[in-house]
Order: structure tokens, then sequence, then C-alpha cells
């Protein structure tokens, strides 16, 4: 929540590396049976904690020490105690990755934001570095493309601006209808960094990786 000492701090000085984030956690989870999907717990934290901490992280590393309360986190899903971040819901509910995305951008504050999943285990800060270091001065964005040659568009940076222009004359509802002629560099990234979990054994293999073995 907004508070008038957050709203007196003067704008950071932000360019590609300065991200905030919109992490979409309203989906279904029908192939993992109907569960709360981004809530299930891997190694001690919640596929949503676990996106928004790598945010956070990212935000540390790129502004220095004591400032990653300035990566600002927006959930675009049900309100939850954990992680702290603004939580917005799409109309209707579950109505898809586009609505989902209008809701969540006008809460963005920095010029670039990183476009996420709520449920990709293994992303981690320096992943979201190499999206935000690759966009060049006139670029819009950047997207991890895995070892098929896929763009994972919910792995992503993107200028603000650009998006936003992109959005208000979109009537679809796909996001590489809106995202692809925008032009993104594409980024090679290994396949964990974008392994999602969608299904049930999908979740046993990311809590095999990174959970330690029992006795």
């Amino acid at each position: 929540m907004d508070t008038p000492s957050t709203r007196r701090k003067p704008p950071r000085q932000e360019g590609p590396r300065a991200l905030d984030a919109v992490i979409l956690a309203g989906g279904g989870g029908r192939r993992m049976g109907g569960v709360d999907k981004p809530g299930l717990d891997v190694a001690g934290r919640t596929l949503l904690e676990r996106v928004a901490d790598a945010v956070r992280a990212h935000g540390a590393a790129a502004d220095g020490p004591g400032t990653d309360a300035d990566a600002r986190v927006i959930v675009v899903g049900p309100r939850r105690e954990s992680p702290r971040a603004v939580y917005v819901r799409e109309d209707p509910p579950g109505a898809g990755p586009v609505p989902a995305l209008r809701a969540g951008l006008p809460h963005v504050r920095s010029r670039w934001f990183a476009l996420l999943a709520a449920d990709l285990p293994h992303l981690a800060p320096v992943h979201l570095g190499a999206l935000a270091e690759t966009p060049a001065p006139g670029d819009t964005g950047a997207v991890f493309v895995d070892s098929s040659g896929r763009e994972q568009w919910l792995t992503g940076v993107w200028r603000t601006d650009a998006v936003r222009d992109a959005l208000a004359g979109y009537t679809g509802r796909s996001l590489y209808g809106l995202l692809g002629p925008l032009g993104p560099r594409l980024v090679p990234a290994d396949d964990l960094a974008v392994a999602d979990c969608d299904t049930p054994d999908d979740l046993a293999r990311a809590r095999s990786l990174l959970e330690p073995p029992t006795a």
C-alpha cells in the first residue's frame, strides 16, 4: 500500500536494470487439478514467493544494498498474506494473461518492468539481470527463448510506455499478438530458467531439484 512517505520519494534514475514486476497469479491451475498453484510450496517458499523474491533480489543487486523495496511487485491474482505486493484482479478473474496485464500495468511506476508467471520455481536474480541488460537504446524489451527457440512471453522485460501504447489499441487475447509486434530482443535461456509448474510432474521435478534430499 502506498503511504505519504513512499509518495514523497524522488523518482529513481532508471534504466533497463531498474524493474518493477507484474506477476500473473490468477489462473485456474487446471492441469494441476484445480489447486492454488501459486501457493504451492517448493523448498520452504511458495511458487509466488520465489518469483517475488527473485524480483526484489535483482533490485537490490542492480540498485545497491537496502533498495529491494524499490522493486514494486504487482501480483494479479487473489490477495495473500505473502509476498508483500500490490494485489489487483483482472476482470473477470481468470480471464487470461492479456486482461491480467491490463489490470497490473497501471500500477507499474518504473520505466521498465518484468512480466512474469507466478510458477517459475527456478527463476533467479541472474536471469532477470540477463533480460534487463539486453535491451539497447530504442528497444522495447527482451524475452527469453527456450532451447527449442520458442519465446517465453511470461519471462520478459519491457519498456513500460511501449506496452501501454500497444495495449491501448489491442483487442485480442493473445500475449504473442500483443507483444510479438513490439520486436523484443530474444535471449537464449537454459530450460530451468523458464521451467514452469503446470502439472504435478513439473512440481515434483522442481521439488527434487530444489529441496534437500531426505535421509
